[in-house]
């Protein structure tokens, strides 16, 4: 905490210079800043005042079962809330308090891998509203009978990217299918890939010359129209394959400039990866994520059973899950040390 408390004081030093409000962008960044320090510091300085007053009536406790009682739930909830804080204090990586662009993507299997993505739309749909951020859908395409082929959803809201970075990689189901008439039991994979939603004032340059920009309808189910103008807007980066594309806004224009953040953001990512990869050339491979390398297993037949194979956190309450509540994943796998998410994902993976 203490040197959270130097930080908050040299941001405080910095407001107090002559012209700090001229660059108002730059401002309230700071700005921001300073409510992130301010929200992890002055709660820890508050338990901590809990503790020590709890303390003085440790004495009276032995002989008043209801103050016993009292100092019990404080000291509960004084746990419950320095472990918030931990976690808090955990996401303090460059872009964790960014938003986040989550895209999902049916694997192999036709529909029901299209139905296995479309479900998980609906969980993390639902963990944003449980969360309080703002869930839009950028980019969708439909699958042929059901379900969705691919989905980027733009998540906006304090500390968006720093918790949904947990999700990223395979997801697996296994359960009756409800498209084969046979009732056997089928397994389904679709991919989870999170980026930050980065500033303009990030340093990657694109080249106008290296776009290809094409307009198309939006399409909604079935492959129909949605409207009748060519708003859609998608666009290539030649030289490294990358697509962008949007069709949630009715103007082109605007559907080309949000396209054009999420370019930025996924051509960010690429060079972030390409460092990383430079820094750890000697450190030996890491695993890919690839088909049948799932991060996590839901399994809705002949159980009930979700399980992270990274921090190892399962439950029984796969529906719970489904719904939006994938809290306790998150947070196991925020409080696994990379070394030890390594380790169980390259042991070998057994039907759960």
């Amino acid at each position: 905490m203490v040197t959270k408390e130097r930080e908050i004081a040299d941001v405080q030093a910095q407001m107090s210079q002559e012209g700090f409000w001229d660059n108002q962008d730059q401002a309230n960044k700071i700005m921001q800043q300073l409510k992130a320090l301010k929200n992890i510091v002055e709660p820890y300085t508050d338990y901590v005042k809990r503790v020590v007053e709890g303390q003085q009536f440790l004495s009276l406790a032995d002989s008043d079962e209801e103050m016993a009682k009292q100092l019990a739930d404080e000291a509960l909830a004084i746990k419950n809330g320095i472990d918030a804080l931990e976690l808090e204090a955990m996401l303090s990586g460059p872009f964790d308090r960014s938003n986040a662009l989550l895209s999902i993507n049916a694997g192999a299997g036709g529909t029901e891998s299209c139905d296995w993505a479309s479900m998980l739309m609906r969980m993390y749909s639902r963990y944003a509203d449980i969360k309080g951020y703002k869930c839009e859908v950028i980019d969708i395409l439909h699958g042929d009978e059901a379900g969705i082929k691919n989905v980027t959803l733009r998540m906006e809201g304090d500390k968006a990217y720093g918790y949904l970075k947990a999700e990223k990689g395979v997801h697996r189901l296994v359960r009756i299918s409800p498209f084969d008439s046979n009732k056997r039991r089928h397994t389904s994979f679709a991919s989870v890939e999170v980026i930050p939603e980065v500033e303009d004032d990030i340093d990657i340059a694109i080249d106008p010359g290296d776009l290809r920009i094409d307009v198309f309808r939006a399409s909604g189910p079935g492959g129909q129209s949605v409207n009748t103008t060519d708003s859609a807007v998608r666009i290539t980066h030649l030289p490294s394959g990358v697509v962008a594309q949007s069709q949630k806004e009715r103007s082109q224009l605007q559907n080309k400039a949000q396209a054009m953040k999420v370019l930025r953001a996924r051509l960010y990512e690429i060079k972030l990866r390409e460092q990383e990869a430079a820094m750890n050339k000697e450190a030996g491979d890491k695993q890919k994520i690839e088909w049948g390398s799932q991060i996590r297993s839901y399994v809705l037949h002949p159980y009930l059973m979700v399980k992270d194979h990274r921090s190892g956190v399962e439950t029984g309450n796969a529906q719970k899950v489904l719904d939006g509540d994938i809290e306790s994943f998150i947070e196991g796998y925020l409080k696994t040390k990379p070394e030890d998410r390594d380790k169980k994902l390259k042991e070998k993976q057994t039907d759960i």
